[in-house]
């Protein structure tokens, strides 16, 4: 009961934390690497750029994780290039949530490190 009470909190704070990352107006450049952040995990991508102001997002998807080998410098990694087209951003960041318990810890790590920002912009 206490896990489950756990994932739902986790996921509910990620998805406050999307919505006041995504306003109306302009996006925050402070919001940008949680957004990247989360786009990269969701797709398993290597790089991700994403476009506001035309709704678009490129990212170079890894093809094969069976060549990624952390302990030697990668110079052929199969990639694929994307661009997506999104016509609300806070819908598509919210629609790239997973929720199996790897994914949960991930945005755990991301809440606390965004909240963390918060609370050093309110005292300065």
């Amino acid at each position: 009961m206490e896990y489950s009470k756990l994932r739902g909190r986790i996921i509910m704070e990620m998805e406050d934390l999307i919505a006041q990352s995504c306003p109306k107006q302009k996006v925050n450049q402070k919001f940008e690497p949680l957004h990247v952040d989360l786009i990269k995990k969701y797709y398993n991508a290597a790089e991700v750029s994403i476009d506001y102001h035309r709704r678009r997002v490129e990212m170079d998807l890894v093809m094969n994780d069976k060549d990624y080998d952390p302990k030697t410098v990668n110079l052929y990694m199969p990639t694929l290039h994307v661009n997506l087209w999104f016509r609300d951003l806070c819908d598509f960041l919210k629609s790239c949530i997973d929720r199996d318990t790897k994914s949960l810890a991930f945005y755990a790590s991301l809440i606390q490190s965004f909240k963390g920002k918060d609370k050093k912009l309110m005292t300065a």
